[in-house]
């Protein structure tokens, strides 16, 4: 997930990689598929435990996928996962690299897609992030990113103990040089990065019903008690852990509301490389 020196504000706990193996094209790459067709190459960057990664590479058949991270860990957890799929087929064009998004280990030219989802809000610089994923992209190929945006978070019912939550991990990840409201500046950032040929647009997950809200809001409860952002948030004395405990619980209530909703919006770009 991004630069070997960057700094991860979730971590890498049980309870964060939980979140992103719940991630599928479908429904978190959904601007990006009208654009893909059997015979491309596509890097993910920022892959995780491959969720996603396996996807493209099943709708991109017999192009070649190669999924990114900076994590060995979740490298590893990926490849065990697209072996294990009981689907050799289906898997048989992924291969995952240790790898960091600032200096790809990849030749200029080289993919028709970069693709990043979730790991641009985690940079210290995201505009050279966007160059590196660039430079491979062949011309004429696709750069896409999805990021969400802290700021626009919404919720029902309102909590006070969600308040703090959010503002807690917003400050804790400014504090590691990175941006929470990333989805409003991807526009921005690829222009920096010197892509104007580049549509915007955006897109929400909503959690609703009674399983979504069991999901969602247990992963959190246990999250801000478990994670890197726990030891982050105490050592920096923005909050307690009494503080984390009532946040727990917060989400525990938020959860068992019958009429509890949940809003996380997300930024999204599609760049062309001229």
């Amino acid at each position: 997930m991004g630069g070997i020196d960057d700094i991860y504000t979730h971590g890498h706990a049980e309870s964060v990689l939980r979140s992103h193996r719940w991630r599928t094209a479908e429904n978190s790459a959904g601007y990006l598929l009208p654009l893909l067709r059997p015979g491309q190459s596509v890097l993910d960057i920022g892959c995780g435990p491959g969720t996603i990664t396996v996807d493209l590479a099943t709708l991109v058949t017999p192009g070649r996928v190669i999924g990114v991270d900076r994590s060995a860990e979740a490298v590893e957890e990926a490849r065990a996962s697209a072996a294990g799929s009981g689907n050799a087929a289906r898997t048989a064009n992924v291969t995952f690299e240790v790898g960091d998004i600032y200096a790809l280990d990849l030749p200029d030219d080289s993919v028709d897609v970069a693709h990043a989802h979730q790991v641009l809000q985690h940079l210290t610089d995201p505009v050279a992030a966007l160059r590196e994923m660039t430079r491979v992209c062949r011309r004429g190929g696709v750069i896409a990113a999805r990021d969400a945006d802290y700021a626009g978070f919404t919720w029902y019912p309102q909590d006070n103990r969600l308040d703090a939550w959010l503002a807690l991990y917003r400050a804790c990840a400014r504090d590691n040089d990175a941006e929470p409201d990333a989805g409003r500046r991807l526009l921005a950032w690829a222009h920096a990065a010197g892509l104007p040929d580049t549509s915007a647009s955006a897109s929400v997950w909503c959690f609703a019903t009674p399983a979504d809200r069991t999901w969602w809001g247990g992963m959190w409860a246990e999250r801000i008690l478990h994670s890197a952002l726990t030891d982050q948030a105490v050592a920096s004395g923005r909050a307690t852990t009494d503080d984390l405990h009532g946040m727990s619980l917060a989400w525990q209530d938020w959860a068992a509301a019958d009429d509890g909703w949940f809003l996380v919006p997300h930024g999204e770009i599609l760049a062309r490389r001229t």
